[in-house]
């Protein structure tokens, strides 16, 4: 069973998902119901009092290796029951939001979550394609993050045309400076796809075009940037201004 969350229509059937590693177990145990924990007799050894009321079921190292999604697997896994998140739209006009359409990588989206983390924001919407935020790459790539940040999936030009009044943002190759342009403290601010960029669908809502500049401007770069980086230094740009 535990294997098989590994799949999005298990996780989404079962209602569950897994967190591993130390730091991600212990960072995560208070945030979400754990439905199990296993872990070898080592790790209970040394940390089972840093989890209050687990009640750890002990694995050998080779059942760690078959229920692991991990590449190298670890000491300890949880499986934590799915909670239920309601995105507040209300909050817009008072928050910073980030809008992911359609990030592919499980790597980008627990950087960006973890960066979301980092400069206080708690709540990031993604389009419907994006992928599943509790895929288990993705949990490891938050480092415990995804504990503090709510990730809700929904039509995100339905959510722009709904509140009209609301600043949004996103990055182009044709838009201004960002180190130039007025940025609010509260709004939408969108990143696209690792190839493709911010879709024409939604490219189109957004009045407010950003670019991120490379220095010095006249010797070649690379073509772009990764959107986990360009979300850390817009994001970054819009804190400074505060």
């Amino acid at each position: 069973m535990v294997a098989s969350l590994g799949n999005v229509r298990n996780r989404r059937e079962e209602g569950c998902f897994v967190a591993e590693g130390t730091k991600c177990v212990i960072d995560t145990w208070n945030s979400f119901k754990c439905k199990y924990l296993f872990a070898t007799t080592a790790w209970i050894e040394q940390h089972e009092k840093e989890l209050p009321n687990a009640q750890p079921i002990v694995a050998k190292r080779a059942d760690m290796e078959r229920m692991s999604q991990l590449s190298t697997p670890t000491q300890v896994l949880a499986v934590y029951e799915m909670p239920q998140v309601i995105f507040d739209e209300k909050g817009l006009s008072s928050n910073l939001v980030i809008a992911l359409d359609r990030v592919q990588d499980p790597g980008n989206l627990g950087t960006i979550i973890r960066i979301a983390d980092w400069f206080g924001i708690t709540d990031i919407v993604c389009s419907p394609e994006t992928v599943d935020v509790y895929n288990p790459k993705v949990v490891q790539a938050t480092m415990g993050a995804i504990s503090r940040v709510k990730v809700h999936y929904l039509d995100l030009a339905e959510l722009i045309k709904r509140n009209p009044d609301i600043p949004v943002y996103g990055t182009f190759l044709d838009g201004r400076n960002i180190y130039e342009a007025s940025l609010t403290p509260h709004g939408i601010v969108v990143m696209g796809n690792e190839g493709q960029g911010i879709s024409d669908e939604i490219g189109h809502l957004i009045k407010r075009r950003l670019f991120i500049p490379s220095f010095p401007q006249e010797r070649p770069t690379s073509e772009s940037l990764n959107v986990g980086m360009a979300t850390a230094i817009t994001v970054a740009e819009f804190r400074r201004r505060i």
